[in-house]
């Protein structure tokens, strides 16, 4: 039942050396041929951890990764990643695209992916845009779900309405409202003095 280990066998004596396997011979050193050494599998790459940012990080800008990333802190901007995870206790203000959301905390803006989860805990305020979601009971949610086939296709962002020359605009713009008040405003003060001394003389 029970094994004898290495810690209980009495170690080298005085003047005697321990007994190692033999090391591997390298043969590119003793001078044969490189070529005839035996060929050795690539190493499969290791998936990189999560990128954190932990709860007292605060962000101003966009984060763009290939790869995981877990948010605890607040992030000002918009977030790109394979996975994302909102903590209980983070807040997103912008948009957040990735293949994987997952949602405990709060995220004020567009949210895009493949499959998107708000958990019990999560607030968010804005639409959703996804292929498949989960929301949890109790979970707080402000805004428009849609399905799409590709959330994450620039297909997805509607193009802006585009004006034709030959169409004349019926009624002025707001910035051609907002310059023609902002030129009256100019021009009465300096015709009210004129009008006071009128009067006055």
């Amino acid at each position: 039942m029970f094994s004898k280990s290495r810690i209980n066998e009495p170690g080298p004596k005085k003047g005697e050396e321990e007994t190692k396997p033999a090391a591997p011979r390298d043969e590119t050193r003793s001078g044969a041929d490189p070529s005839a050494a035996p060929k050795t599998q690539t190493p499969v790459k290791a998936k990189p951890p999560a990128s954190s940012l932990s709860a007292d990080l605060t962000i101003t800008g966009d984060l763009k990764s290939t790869g995981d990333i877990v948010v605890e802190g607040v992030v000002d901007g918009d977030i790109s990643a394979h996975l994302l995870t909102v903590g209980e206790g983070a807040t997103i203000r912008g948009e957040v695209v990735a293949d994987d959301v997952v949602v405990n905390g709060r995220v004020v803006g567009r949210v895009r992916g493949l499959k998107v989860r708000l958990t019990s805990s999560a607030r968010v305020e804005g639409d959703i845009i996804h292929k498949t979601i989960a929301i949890e009971s109790g979970a707080h949610f402000e805004g428009s779900v849609q399905r799409q086939d590709d959330p994450l296709g620039t297909s997805s962002q509607q193009p802006a309405p585009q004006q034709t020359p030959s169409k004349a605009p019926s009624a002025p713009s707001k910035p051609a409202q907002q310059q023609s008040a902002a030129a009256e405003e100019t021009s009465k003060p300096a015709a009210k003095p004129a009008q006071e001394g009128a009067r006055k003389g």
